[in-house]
């Protein structure tokens, strides 16, 4: 018996190409460039590519979480509250930005550290709550696994598992990997909306007759209750299935601030520049890596 009544249709496709980012980081960006500013509640989608020193050395947030899920390699995170931890390969930070953070993040070993950062909106009534971390290391990241399907998931449901990540915005962020052979059947919230970047190897995704989508690809799903997805080829299939609950709320950003309205902003960049409201830590604050590095 299939699950879905109504799967959902890849609607639009964009490649993934590598840009500067940072201090000389090289991110995919997907979500949040020229051709897709917004996809609500997602503001941006970045695979990025480190490889000491480059990384991201000291900069602010305000009214947004970010999703840092490391694939390779590690990175160093401190902020202005004495925070600091490294977050491995498979580990996850969950942080909501809320009133603001300022922080860095640093490459942790040689060699590159690969991963990807989402961006996700909160709405208006919690944009300045007081800053949150959630962290899992990888061994803790709820698992599942069925029909050549194997599924890790950092948010919502899926194969009958459950994360225990509090999602202010709710939230499905699901990474799967598909042997070749596999077909897989994922429910969708139907008001959400939802989208696919791929990893690793190709798929079929929405429709059975559907063109092959390679990785670095990001997929924007059509209305429907859950997607379909084929592994046709030969080498493993892996991507993440991220979904959220529209706000349906005005958007002004600049840069790392995202508030509701153009005055939020103005009085933003004030309170970060006279050191008020939320950023009062970042008057006398350096990362130790800014430091050791000279930024």
């Amino acid at each position: 018996m299939p699950i879905l009544n109504e799967p959902r249709l890849v609607v639009r496709k964009f490649l993934a190409r590598p840009q500067h980012e940072g201090k000389g980081a090289i991110v995919r960006r997907s979500i949040g460039r020229f051709e897709l500013k917004y996809f609500d509640p997602f503001l941006v989608l970045d695979e990025f590519s480190l490889t000491a020193p480059a990384g991201f050395p000291d900069h602010p947030h305000r009214g947004f979480e970010t999703v840092t899920y490391m694939l390779q390699g590690a990175v160093t995170h401190e902020d202005f509250e004495g925070h600091k931890g490294t977050i491995q390969a498979g580990d996850l930070q969950w942080m909501t930005a809320g009133r603001g953070i300022v922080h860095s993040e640093m490459p942790a070993s040689q060699g590159t550290q690969k991963g990807l950062q989402l961006w996700i909106n909160l709405s208006s009534k919690h944009k300045m709550i007081e800053p949150k971390y959630q962290e899992m290391l990888s061994k803790d990241i709820a698992e599942a696994a069925k029909d050549g399907i194997k599924v890790r998931v950092i948010a919502g449901e899926a194969l009958g598992t459950k994360s225990p990540i509090y999602t202010r915005t709710p939230t499905m962020y699901l990474d799967f990997t598909l042997k070749p052979g596999a077909h897989l059947e994922q429910p969708i919230p139907i008001t959400w909306n939802a989208f696919v970047y791929i990893l690793e190897g190709e798929g079929v995704f929405g429709n059975s007759n559907s063109l092959l989508v390679s990785s670095h690809h990001l997929l924007l799903l059509g209305n429907g209750d859950g997607l379909e997805v084929w592994n046709k080829g030969s080498k493993p299939l892996r991507f993440i299935l991220v979904g959220g609950e529209p706000l349906g709320e005005p958007l002004a950003q600049f840069g790392p601030f995202v508030m509701n309205t153009q005055e939020e902003i103005d009085q933003t960049i004030e309170d970060f520049d006279n050191f008020a409201n939320g950023f009062e830590k970042a008057r006398h604050w350096r990362s130790e890596a800014a430091i050791s590095l000279d930024f």
